[in-house]
């Protein structure tokens, strides 16, 4: 499996997961104001204030999973795009090199 579509539906995962919590308090304040309980500013704030966590959270998670992913691609010896573009550069100079020889020796 691709490693970033893993990494994907993962996110997807804690976005649906994070949704559902919400829908579901929403409904349950729904009911609380309906019932009496609560009046409607009470339900729009601790609604509001749930909603805020649960994104603070989903943030936090999305930070980790990445930290995770990128220790599981060093773990298995994928190289970063920094190391990749300095062996670029490193071959980019080789090859001027080369040609610079190669011309010497043909004049």
């Amino acid at each position: 499996m691709d490693s970033n579509n893993w990494l994907q539906q993962l996110m997807i995962l804690g976005i649906g997961t994070t949704s559902l919590v919400a829908e579901k308090l929403r409904e349950v304040s729904d009911e609380l104001v309906k019932d009496g309980k609560l009046n409607p500013e009470q339900a729009k704030a601790v609604m509001d204030d749930v909603v805020q966590q649960l994104k603070s959270e989903q943030g936090n998670w999305e930070v980790q999973m990445q930290r995770q992913m990128r220790n599981m691609m060093q773990d298995l010896g994928v190289a970063r795009q920094s190391e990749v573009d300095e062996l670029r550069g490193r071959i980019d100079r080789l090859e001027r090199q080369v040609r610079d020889l190669e011309n010497k020796l043909w004049r």
